[in-house]
């Protein structure tokens, strides 16, 4: 067809045809497709340089989390490896959110950034608290910021440098998003249509074998092996994202083998009643915030002695299931009698499981009479403690936002302060006191010249920081110290009868000083020691108990926190079906009960006991039973807790 234009024949059927076929232009003039004039194969161009930056992302995030590079470069040495199935599910995600975003790579400006900082974050902690970076920290995140004061203290220059790092790569990002957006083609629906119909269904697949509890054939021939157990290997073996993947489902706990009510019935039912003396005492319960004896370190001298009381009036040790911080899984334990043992590694109860009414002391002693009040000087959100005390059946909990103002002995409310606090309730109550308190003053980290009227002075052959740090933290130990002198004193003048228990948590977190005095290899002690020894040795904290009656008890050995509700109400001549009675006849079998090692009372190990094929019966029924109250159907309350019969309903915070 032609027409003629001022005397001229223009040809104009080729230009209809283009018109009329503008439609796929997608195919062929798109370059958002991946198709360049006078390439081919543009589906597959595209699939590999997705495959390749997601190559290089997994390869930087398991380089910034190991910090190593010949163990990242093992990692990915052998072909089955899961560091390849995380590239290719790296490679999904990164289509996915191609198709989402629509335009093609963009989505590397959010993966990127967002698996770096975690893979950073995850370095951190576990550089300084020797675990992993699990799914449930970011339970617990308003926690981190909280202590933000005292790490920019301790190191200025580097917060600074954080700060300006985090804006500069924002402002970088946000340029570099709107430029994207500018430069490159949007995609067509069809393109966007193709990639979520490949990405959305392989990534379900993926999710739903992702559950540890359940086996999973195609799990297992990708040899990603869940160690739930380990977790420092767990992350290991398997890489930072599968591992952190892996640890989403502890949020639910699985029932033990054989759970069932007949199971429960079967369980053999102590010999003993509630039952408290006509003279109700007072308990008093201070588990002390890094409390233990630095002069352990090897060669360090510390005078004074910064723990004089407690040398004179110490019953034992509390083997604590934590190093250098997680108190909430501390006081855990010693308040319900319950065991971290049975809860997935890297779990936090306050945080995940206590979510109605669960028997502990406080329940218990109420039902009794007492008063149950709980007091700690920081603020009552920390560790979800306002929510979690009630649970436990605190009448009250007064915190920062509750207390009086509390004297500070450095950054934080001093031991002292907190002291007064409790005699002043202790004297103004009328009816018997159970009192559980946690100190505040001696928190990490311990920045040199933290007080500045030190009274006592360190040798030792280390640096003149770790010197000077350790200076700060044995301060903070002599003042606790004397807080424990300051109550046995007024206790002791008491017509009342009154028990002091008093413990540190867990080891502080002094990272480079056990490094420099040959304590630790690293900043941390591993979450698996080779010997039963080096266990004991790194998660041991002081322990008193005492009676305003008798005394100090003494010779209670290495203890776990489980435990310590048997000997306080044994100290306090009152009995009960759970907490003297179960687990009294456990304590005569076990005396710490750790989910990498069981210690009898002579001292025999069973090092990985939840690995193995056949576990001690008793240590099955003390499973059970912790099951029961917190996740199962209650059937033991009658006979182990009767005084939460009739009283389970779930609060409403």
């Amino acid at each position: 067809m032609t027409w003629v234009v001022f005397g001229r024949e223009v040809k104009v059927a080729k230009s209809f045809k283009r018109a009329g076929n503008a439609a796929p232009q997608f195919l062929e003039d798109d370059p958002s497709t991946g198709y360049l004039p006078g390439r081919r194969w543009p589906v597959v161009r595209y699939g590999l340089i997705s495959l390749a930056i997601s190559a290089v992302l997994v390869f930087a995030i398991e380089l910034i989390v190991r910090g190593d590079i010949a163990g990242t470069v093992s990692f990915f040495l052998q072909p089955f490896k899961p560091g390849w199935t995380t590239i290719v599910v790296f490679a999904l995600v990164l289509i996915g959110l191609d198709a989402v975003l629509g335009r093609s790579h963009q989505s590397l400006m959010i993966v990127a950034p967002l698996t770096l900082s975690l893979a950073f974050v995850g370095h951190q902690k576990s550089h300084y608290l020797g675990d992993p970076l699990y799914p449930t920290d970011f339970l617990y995140a308003r926690q981190i910021f909280a202590l933000l004061p005292l790490l920019v203290r301790e190191r200025p220059v580097t917060a600074l440098a954080m700060v300006a790092g985090i804006v500069a790569g924002l402002s970088l990002l946000v340029y570099g998003w709107r430029l994207w957006r500018r430069k490159i083609p949007a995609l067509s629906r069809k393109g966007r249509l193709a990639r979520l119909t490949l990405a959305v269904p392989l990534l379900a697949f993926f999710v739903s074998i992702m559950d540890y509890a359940t086996f999973s054939w195609t799990r297992d021939r990708l040899q990603i092996i869940p160690i739930m157990w380990d977790q420092k290997e767990n992350y290991a073996s398997n890489g930072f994202a599968l591992a952190f993947a892996l640890n989403v489902p502890m949020a639910h706990v699985s029932a033990p083998p054989g759970y069932s009510d007949k199971a429960i019935a079967a369980i053999e039912r102590p010999e003993v009643t509630a039952s408290v003396p006509a003279q109700k005492p007072d308990i008093i319960i201070v588990m002390s915030e890094s409390f233990w004896d630095p002069t352990k370190l090897p060669g360090v001298t510390i005078n004074p002695d910064p723990m004089p009381n407690v040398r004179a009036l110490r019953s034992g040790s509390m083997f604590s299931p934590e190093f250098g911080g997680m108190t909430a899984n501390i006081e855990f334990e010693a308040l319900t009698g319950f065991s971290n043992a049975f809860l997935p590694a890297g779990s936090i109860p306050y945080q995940q499981y206590v979510r109605t009414p669960t028997p502990s002391m406080a329940t218990f002693l109420k039902s009794e009479g007492y008063r149950a009040r709980a007091i700690h000087p920081g603020t009552n959100w920390f560790w979800n403690r306002g929510a979690v005390y009630a649970d436990f059946g605190f009448n009250d909990f007064k915190s920062e936002e509750t207390l009086p103002p509390m004297e500070k002995r450095g950054p934080l409310a001093s031991d002292a302060a907190m002291t007064d606090e409790i005699i002043r309730e202790a004297d103004a109550s009328e009816d018997p006191v159970f009192f559980f308190a946690v100190s505040l003053q001696n928190h990490g980290p311990y920045e040199p010249n933290r007080y500045s009227n030190p009274t006592h002075s360190v040798q030792a052959p280390i640096s003149q920081w770790a010197r000077d740090s350790l200076l700060s933290y044995a301060e903070g130990s002599a003042d606790a110290d004397r807080g424990l002198e300051r109550l046995i004193e007024w206790a002791k003048t008491r017509e009342r009868p009154t028990i002091v228990a008093f413990f540190g948590d867990h080891l502080p977190p002094l990272g480079p000083v056990y490094v420099e005095t040959g304590f630790l290899k690293d900043n941390v002690a591993p979450r698996k020691e080779p010997t039963p020894e080096a266990a004991l040795e790194h998660h041991a904290t002081p322990l008193i108990i005492w009676s305003n009656r008798s005394g100090p008890v003494e010779n209670l050995g290495t203890v776990s926190p489980a435990f310590l509700p048997y000997h306080i109400l044994t100290a306090a001549g009152i009995t009960h079906p759970y907490y003297t009675g179960f687990l009294g006849e456990m304590r005569e079998r076990y005396r710490v009960v750790d989910r990498n090692l069981l210690l009898t009372p002579a001292g025999a190990a069973t090092p990985d006991w939840s690995r193995q094929k056949e576990i001690d019966p008793a240590i099955r029924d003390f499973q059970l039973i912790q099951y029961d109250m917190m996740f199962g159907k209650r059937h033991a309350a009658p006979d182990f807790f009767p005084e939460t019969v009739d009283k389970v309903v779930a609060h409403t915070s």
